[in-house]
């Protein structure tokens, strides 16, 4: 009889021993011949040497399943365990699944457009309004690449300027500040990675989330980095961005034109590099529209609305049907 420790350093515990431990249970009963008893992220399992061979690689199979699928429940531990594969044509066009199994796929042509842009390009400009899927598509992509160990980590980023409302009376310290404008970075990663792995990801710093005045002397190497938000960056601010750039390492800046919260008087750094970049090889420029909104369908009729006014009456500055002005 031998004993042996096998920590699970892929798979979130909550994902590998299921609800109410039923996944375990399972495991239990598929192997009688072990005494298996688990503590958090560690199985503790004792008995014959020949089967204790045959559990270790078929632990670390359902660990990649885990890892890759964020669910497995009982049919697939028996498939793992007979040597079955998993049905992959399925799949093909899948980028992550989320933190309840579901596929994350590109769901429009603009989407799709990115996906590829991504994969082809190490810089990519998402551009487009509100609701069509840049940011989430953006961050899917960033996961995906870290499961894959294509990098080592992701950084997201976000320009904290103020629409409306003044930073300097949340409540608070700088992190409390801050983090409303991370949110909805935050809630992208909570869709696609499960919460305590999450957490330990972020304390391990493999995620990083900061606005953009943190990124000011680094050079981010072997990450996925995005900045949100992109319109509300000054032209200095961008430039420094960009130039953080380290080896192995790809950006996806995305934004809005229609929702630049800068002064009037400072022109949008996300305009002024789409004007000194296009044509620059390694750098891709996707635009999506309101066809790739994907919210409610209010969220349409609303940024329909909202161009209808923009084209009769442009903001102050600003020529008639020509680029903003911020």
């Amino acid at each position: 009889m031998i004993e042996k420790h096998i920590i699970l350093e892929d798979a979130d515990p909550i994902v590998f021993y299921g609800v109410g431990n039923a996944n375990l249970q399972m495991v239990k009963a598929l192997y009688p011949k072990l005494r298996i008893v688990a503590r958090g992220n560690v199985l503790r399992v004792m008995g014959d040497e020949e089967q204790m061979a045959e559990f270790e690689e078929n632990v670390e199979r359902m660990q990649k399943h885990c890892l890759h699928y964020n669910s497995m429940n009982e049919e697939d531990i028996l498939r793992i365990v007979k040597g079955e594969k998993r049905e992959l044509e399925a799949e093909k066009n899948v980028i992550v699944y989320s933190t309840q199994g579901r596929p994350i796929v590109a769901r429009s042509k603009n989407q799709q457009r990115l996906v590829e842009a991504f994969q082809q390009d190490d810089m990519v400009f998402a551009i487009g309004p509100a609701g069509s899927g840049k940011t989430y598509t953006s961050i899917a992509l960033a996961v995906r690449a870290l499961k894959n160990k294509e990098v080592r980590k992701i950084i997201l980023s976000r320009p904290a300027v103020e629409a409306g409302e003044k930073l300097g009376f949340l409540p608070g310290d700088m992190k409390d500040k801050i983090d409303p404008y991370l949110q909805p970075l935050y809630d992208a990663l909570e869709d696609m990675i499960p919460v305590s792995r999450l957490q330990e990801m972020m304390e391990q710093k493999v995620i990083q989330i900061a606005p953009l005045a943190f990124m000011r002397g680094r050079t981010l190497n072997d990450a996925v980095v995005i900045l949100d938000e992109a319109q509300n960056t000054t032209i200095p601010q961008l430039k420094m961005f960009l130039t953080r750039m380290g080896m192995n390492t790809k950006m996806v800046i995305t934004g809005d034109m229609t929702q630049v919260d800068l002064p009037h008087s400072t022109q949008s750094g996300l305009i002024h590099a789409m004007r000194i970049l296009q044509g620059v090889k390694g750098i891709s420029f996707i635009q999506t529209d309101k066809g790739d909104i994907l919210r409610h369908k209010l969220v349409t009729k609303i940024v329909e609305a909202y161009e209808r006014e923009a084209s009769s009456n442009p903001p102050i500055g600003e020529k008639k049907g020509g680029p903003a002005k911020s």
